[in-house]
């Protein structure tokens, strides 16, 4: 009865907050664009990204990866001024919600190989249609999202950068790269910031996201009470703030 009663409560007084704000701007030194997030049916990831975008934990960091033709990486690390970049900390990993397929133009969680249930702070753009890989390595990679409207020019231009160390660059030659020139943080796309645009509940109705069909979903998802607990607890924890990876081969 006491379960059933906080997650009542959590449902009615913390998740309106955090899984009905459905459309966020990326906000970048390259050009805004917007992504809208699958809250209804993935709901545990979205509220993992949206509590960072309400910590302001993406403000200021850099997009670390390009693997082209593949994806545009970022979300874990940021640029103090001198090599290497700093890794930023991150909250408890969220669940895998490998419901979507990883086409191009959707975003999704980075994660550590081998641990389906890894995801934290790192997310990444699906350039190309990356199903056929992503959809079943490591248990599918989540995919939460898509961008929308004319914001994978921007995503693409980005991919379409010069490369130091994998990471894209602005006014930064191959020479500089090799001597280890350090840069200045207007060398690196920097996410100023990602603002939610949207709070509607349902703001999705007019995409059609693919499914995932080359998984058996059942078989990724925790079946012990352990995942459950786990969940309910950074909710509450979440809660308690608002009554105020890496490997994709």
């Amino acid at each position: 009865m006491l379960k059933k009663l906080l997650s009542t409560f959590l449902l009615s007084g913390c998740l309106t907050t955090f899984a009905n704000a459905t459309i966020v701007e990326f906000q970048t030194s390259q050009g805004n664009f917007q992504v809208n997030l699958f809250d209804q049916t993935t709901p545990k990831t979205v509220d993992n990204f949206l509590t960072y975008v309400d910590e302001e934990h993406y403000t200021n960091s850099v997009i670390h990866r390009v693997a082209p033709n593949f994806v545009v990486q970022g979300g874990g690390f940021s640029f103090d001024g001198e090599w290497p970049l700093v890794a930023k900390e991150t909250n408890p990993a969220v669940v895998n919600e490998p419901i979507y397929s990883n086409v191009k133009g959707t975003i999704a969680m980075a994660k550590v190989g081998g641990q389906p249930n890894s995801a934290t702070n790192q997310w990444f753009f699906n350039v190309n249609n990356n199903a056929s890989n992503l959809d079943l390595q490591n248990n599918g990679f989540t995919v939460f999202g898509q961008v929308i409207g004319d914001g994978m020019t921007i995503v693409e231009k980005i991919a379409g950068m010069s490369l130091c160390q994998d990471i894209p660059m602005v006014d930064f030659s191959s020479e500089n790269c090799s001597d280890l020139t350090t840069p200045g943080l207007e060398n690196f796309v920097v996410i100023n910031r990602i603002v939610v645009i949207d709070s509607s509940e349902v703001t999705d109705s007019g995409l059609s996201p693919v499914k995932n069909t080359l998984i058996n979903i059942d078989e990724t998802q925790d079946s012990g009470s352990s995942g459950g607990s786990i969940f309910w607890l950074s909710i509450f924890s979440i809660c308690l703030l608002s009554l105020r990876k890496l490997a994709i081969k």
